[in-house]
């Protein structure tokens, strides 16, 4: 696979950009954080929360660090609005650390692509909620969400 195209392709549609939403939800619900830095640019910029990152190693190396401490994990991505090169995402995601307490960070995304559709910026806000495990919403076995699960507007989030 040629890892300097990544379909869709800027300028944006309402059904590029949400195939691009669920692209991402998909891969980074494998939380296989090698194949997921593919997505990006070398140089690719990163605002997580209160953490700067620059390029893909840097991004790879975070996300690893981050499902170390997120097991569990379970996302699901909602386009916002798109324009051009550009995307906003509202996210959720539960997880739970590893005393075993359960959490769901909300958060959102500005995402800017480059010509082959590789990700060149990403602005992310996020917060996270303690939940018990009664209130757990996202349910599937790990892995990508299936396709009949509802989305986060289904559900009230």
């Amino acid at each position: 696979m040629n890892d300097s195209i990544r379909q869709p392709i800027p300028p944006f549609t309402q059904e590029t950009a949400t195939q691009k939403v669920r692209a991402a939800e998909n891969a980074w619900n494998t939380r296989n954080s090698e194949n997921i830095a593919l997505a990006y640019t070398i140089d690719s910029l990163w605002r997580n929360r209160a953490d700067f990152l620059q390029g893909r190693t840097a991004i790879e190396e975070f996300l690893a660090q981050k499902w170390a401490k997120e097991r569990d994990y379970r996302l699901i991505k909602e386009l916002w609005a798109f324009h051009d090169a550009r995307i906003a995402v509202r996210f959720a995601y539960e997880w739970h650390d590893d005393s075993g307490s359960w959490f769901r960070s909300y958060g959102n995304e500005n995402w800017e692509f480059d010509i082959n559709g590789l990700m060149k910026r990403r602005i992310a806000s996020i917060n996270d909620l303690p939940i018990s495990e009664a209130e757990r919403k996202f349910h599937w076995p790990l892995g990508i969400r299936p396709d009949n699960h509802p989305g986060l507007s289904d559900i009230g989030l």
